[in-house]
């Protein structure tokens, strides 16, 4: 605020800054360890929240209260028995989430965003956590704005504020001053952290840094708590159904068990371990298991998600929309020729190198254009560099997506101005007077063959203007065109095969020409769809839209705000909607995806809208990663169906033998240490192979599904609980602890071996194979669970030795029971139908939170900190120290 009330050489002169050679190596580096990071959030695996998190379930609470109460009481063996269990339990809990916040810590340190900043005289790349008060920073066109900045330069600078002030319009900058008490949307004098370039080039000197801009005080007051995605809310609903689940099935059998005049204390242990062997207390451990291991498979495919949940979104997808360079096509463009109209082909490419945005004219340039790249590098551009020399630039018009063009004035060895206008041959062929018929011929010839072509015209510039306007662009001569290829990928077409075998559909949005875009997607066999417009996607209605996606394959010079349209619209017509992009017109399309997807070479503001970076521009890669996203789902839900279906099934069992038996089912501590066992054996369902035909279509939660599943599967467990009780009162003739003992490795015996029936919708379930350490840790449970009660512990645990036969008569219940299963899974899935997905519904901070994690610092070295000065600086008025700096906040974005 102080800086934007200020002349541009006061405020450098307060920062200490060359207007010419930035800050030199030194000098930021003591302004690095004395401002800390320039960053708002910090990812970092922290211990004790991660504990709190396993510690939180208030059925763990009462649990433990129940258990010291026992304990005063005198049942001192049962409380410490339900006390160590209980700790296991949490232990094997904060153990695998702690792994997965490692895990996700390990990936944020792999996303890096940077910006040009200008030190030692030169422009360079930087980190934007590595900006500090004093660096010069150069803004191009969909840079997000890196730190407070006070502009010094600016060409045409138009910033998009919404983030920070809601004005969806993009704001007018210029350089001047503004009065002291300007309010935050008004000061043109400076472009904020987080804003993000609309159009127009600038440099700038940073102000403010980390948690002392105007964004990062916003950002620091959100809090902790991270967006959820359509995973989370799946979770969080199922968990809820438990909920009243085991409200219902805690209460009744508390009530009961007191009107039978059973101890209270044993009531209500009873009851609440009945409570929590209902629940699932390890399901978020398989979740982080399965999602850290998964990100690690997927890192290694060159995939990085921003949060872990991200992938389960992915595996949902079944709707791409994907932009044509670099993912149907190599991406290395090369320059192949210049077509004259006017003038001769060395002059065409003599005006195409003259007309460029950037300052340092080689094809090394940081932060260039790649076509002016491309055309610099080329052979046929050195012959022409020593004219080029002749030529002094004097104003530019930058590039931005509703023009499709930049313009150059320049000015040859005799002062003759001229003006050069470069962009999307449509837009600039607009402009012209007199186009020739052979040049649009050529045109045409050039867009049938998929080449990618721009307009180069000029026309005569006004005597003594260093200044270009829009309303300049007209009345020019087509100098001629300047062709580029950029060929299909080799492997374009297999990726795009697997894709359609995974039950994605890919839909082509580009800026680029229709007949370029047709081209290339027929040479790759990418359907027979039809080809729209960015004019016609205007003309219609959003019901019309969405009829008219589904039998189009290709948009073309389609504006940014037709982007978010179409995608918008897909949505609306349900399932999963991802947006692969990576340039400033693809934001708006990757934020209203329920997946955005952008590369590591992308521009600044598409990274930041995305959700999942791809390190290689490739749809193999991105196939891998929807497969993975489909595996870990898939795997997810066998606990859920498992926890659903055979836990109720015990527990109802347990409820109901409690109204006839004389004698508690099975003491508090048993059932403890059976789901113990049970959920460790769960443990290791991350691992497990999936059924090719799962991940051949989308998946989603469905809730409904699984409750039809845990009504269905539940009673056939308990049928074999109920045969188990009579053998063991009627054959037998057990005492408590035999019955006990007989029900608690049945139950464990049942419960833990139908995951082999469950994970697979396969019939016979032993086609489908599962993987080597689910089978270990299943059948080394029941191992444990059977040798228990013949242990030393046994009389401590409460527990008898069983009889030879009784083991022969589980053999065959185990068998009958997994037939049993069998049966019901035909029956089952024959007539399971799956809902429609809901549309993802997100707050009004989504777009915040999400920048917020662009500001991020890696959570190593003493930069992780917080660090916290009082600077002065001696050129603002009255040397006034700043606000403590907070270098480092954890928003959870």
């Amino acid at each position: 605020m102080a800086a934007s009330t200020l002349p541009e050489d006061e405020v450098l002169r307060g920062l200490g800054v060359d207007a010419g050679a930035g800050l030199g190596s030194d000098e930021v580096a003591r302004r690095q360890a004395r401002f800390g990071p320039n960053a708002v959030s910090s990812h970092r695996a922290r211990f004790l929240p991660v504990l709190w998190h396993q510690l939180r379930s208030p059925l763990l609470g009462l649990l433990m209260v129940a258990a010291v109460a026992s304990f005063l009481v005198g049942e001192r063996s049962d409380a410490v028995i339900i006390g160590v269990i209980v700790s296991v339990s949490v232990g094997l809990g904060f153990a695998n989430e702690y792994r997965a916040e490692k895990a996700a810590e390990a990936l944020h340190s792999q996303i890096r965003h940077e910006t040009v900043a200008v030190r030692d005289g030169r422009e360079s790349s930087v980190d934007v956590t590595d900006l500090v008060p004093g660096d010069l920073v150069e803004l191009r066109l969909g840079n997000v704005i890196p730190a407070d900045l006070r502009l010094l330069e600016v060409t045409g600078l138009e910033c998009d504020e919404s983030v920070l002030t809601g004005e969806s319009l993009p704001v007018d900058k210029d350089t001047g001053p503004v009065p002291a008490g300007t309010p935050l949307a008004e000061l043109a004098g400076c472009a904020l952290m987080g804003t993000v370039v609309r159009t127009g080039s600038a440099r700038g000197v940073v102000v403010a840094t980390g948690s002392r801009t105007e964004f990062g005080k916003i950002a620091a007051g959100l809090g902790t708590h991270q967006l959820d995605t359509e995973f989370q809310v799946g979770l969080r609903r199922f968990s809820l159904l438990l909920v009243y689940v085991a409200g219902a099935l805690t209460t009744s059998i508390f009530v009961i068990n007191v009107v039978l005049h059973k101890p209270i204390i044993d009531a209500l242990l009873f009851s609440l371990a009945i409570a929590v062997g209902i629940t699932p207390q390890l399901l978020p451990a398989v979740v982080s298991t399965s999602l850290a291991a998964g990100s690690r498979r997927m890192s290694r495919r060159k995939v990085l998600v921003k949060r872990l949940v991200c992938i389960e979104d992915l595996g949902d997808v079944d709707v791409l929309f994907t932009d044509k360079t670099g993912t149907l096509t190599l991406g290395r463009i090369d320059y192949m020729r210049a077509v004259p109209a006017d003038d001769d082909a060395a002059a065409v490419l003599r005006w195409g190198l003259l007309c460029t945005e950037n300052a340092a004219r080689d094809e090394q340039d940081v932060g260039g254009n790649p076509l002016d790249q491309a055309l610099w590098r080329s052979p046929a551009a050195v012959g022409e560099r020593a004219a080029l020399a002749a030529f002094t630039p004097l104003a530019v018009l930058p590039f931005d997506h509703e023009r499709r063009m930049v313009s150059v004035l320049v000015h040859d060895a005799a002062g003759t101005p001229t003006l050069i206008t470069k962009g999307a041959p449509e837009t600039v062929l607009e402009r012209c007077v007199d186009v020739p018929v052979a040049a649009r011929d050529a045109l045409a010839a050039e867009f049938a063959a998929g080449n990618r072509v721009i307009a180069v015209a000029t026309r005569p510039g006004a005597a003594g203007s260093r200044r270009i306007r829009p309303s300049d662009e007209k009345g020019l001569r087509l100098s001629g065109l300047l062709v580029f290829l950029d060929p299909p990928k080799p492997d374009a077409a297999a990726a795009l095969r697997r894709l359609a075998a995974l039950g994605i559909a890919v839909k082509v949005v580009t800026g680029d020409n229709a007949a370029v875009a047709a081209k290339v997607c027929h040479d790759l066999g990418l359907g027979d769809g039809g080809v729209m417009s960015g004019t016609e996607v205007d003309a219609l209605d959003d019901a019309q839209l969405a009829e008219v996606i589904t039998r189009t394959t290709v948009f073309a010079r389609v504006s940014p705000e037709a982007k978010a349209r179409i995608v918008h619209a897909q949505r609306r017509s349900g399932g999963g909607v991802a947006f692969l992009g990576d340039g400033v017109n693809d934001a708006l399309a990757l934020h209203a995806a329920d997946v955005g997807i952008s590369v590591d070479s992308a521009t600044d503001v598409a990274k930041d809208a995305a959700d999942v970076i791809l390190l290689e521009k490739d749809l193999q890669v991105l196939a891998d990663g929807v497969a993975e996203g489909r595996r870990i789902f898939a795997n997810t839900i066998k606990y859920v169906l498992m926890g659903t279906s055979s836990n109720f099934g015990n527990m109802a069992s347990a409820a109901g033998a409690s109204l006839f038996l004389s004698f508690l089912p099975m003491l508090p501590s048993q059932i403890l240490l059976n789901n113990l066992l049970y959920d460790s054996s769960q443990l290791a369902i991350p691992t497990d192979n999936v059924d090719e035909e799962q991940l051949r279509k989308p998946s989603h939660w469905d809730i409904a599904f699984i409750r039809r599943f845990m009504i269905r599967f539940g009673p056939l467990s308990s049928i074999f609980d109920f045969v188990t009780f009579g053998v063991m009162l009627w054959v037998f003739h057990s005492g408590p602890a035999q019955f006990r003992s007989g029900w608690f490795v049945e139950s464990l015996a049942t419960q833990t071996l139908v995951i082999f029936a469950i994970r697979t919708r396969r019939i016979p379930f032993f086609r489908s194979h599962p993987s080597l350490p689910l089978t270990l840790a299943a059948l080394g449970v029941v191992t444990v669970g059977a040798l228990i009660p013949a242990t030393p512990l046994a009389a401590t645990l409460g527990f008898q030795p069983l009889p030879g036969v009784f083991f022969a008569t589980l053999v065959a219940m185990i068998i009958a029971y997994l037939v049993l299963i069998e049966g019901g899974k035909r029956l089952f899935y024959g007539a399971a139908a799956t809902q429609a997905p809901t549309p993802s519904r997100y707050g009004p901070r989504r777009h915040l939170r999400r920048r917020a994690a662009y500001f991020s610092s890696a959570a190593h070295g003493p930069a992780a900190r917080s660090v916290k000065r009082r600077p002065r600086w001696p050129g603002l008025p009255g040397g006034r120290p700043g606000p403590e700096v907070a270098a480092t906040r954890s928003t959870g974005a």
